[in-house]
């Protein structure tokens, strides 16, 4: 029971982590698989299934916000609005590609979906980038590039 409870655990972390909590899945995934209990396999899908579905939320909550944009809680200015969109914009869907990045990934899926960017692309962007960061982190942990 306690392994189901880790993987719900891990799952939990890694959504939480792409979310603008302040949590980091990549402590909880090394841990995992150096305690040498865990399968790499189910802990690498687990962790990109949360995170992805975090990303996803980030993406739904950019679709709404703006109608509170004139809101005195509203994180951005109109004029830093426009800007982040612009910025968007000049760079396109690709980069998604980043979202995966600290401090810069987070934000970036958000305004993916200010953005109408198509869920089904920003889902397959985003989960290459956050599959593969959690892939290379494994790879490393595990010695499968020594």
């Amino acid at each position: 029971m306690w392994e189901l409870s880790s993987y719900i655990g891990l799952f939990l972390i890694a959504f939480g982590a792409a979310t603008v909590l302040p949590l980091q899945s990549e402590f909880a995934l090394v841990a995992m698989l150096l305690s040498g209990h865990y399968d790499p396999q189910p802990v690498l899908l687990v962790a990109t299934a949360g995170n992805l579905l975090g990303a996803m939320l980030n993406w739904w909550l950019g679709r709404y916000i703006t109608h509170f944009q004139q809101r005195r809680w509203f994180p951005l200015t109109p004029e830093r609005l426009a800007r982040t969109q612009a910025a968007y914009h000049r760079w396109g869907y690709w980069s998604l590609l980043l979202s995966w990045a600290p401090f810069i990934g987070d934000p970036l899926t958000i305004v993916a979906g200010v953005m109408r960017e198509p869920l089904w692309r920003f889902t397959l962007i985003v989960a290459i980038a956050k599959g593969g960061r959690y892939l290379l982190l494994t790879a490393a942990t595990l010695g499968w590039m020594a």
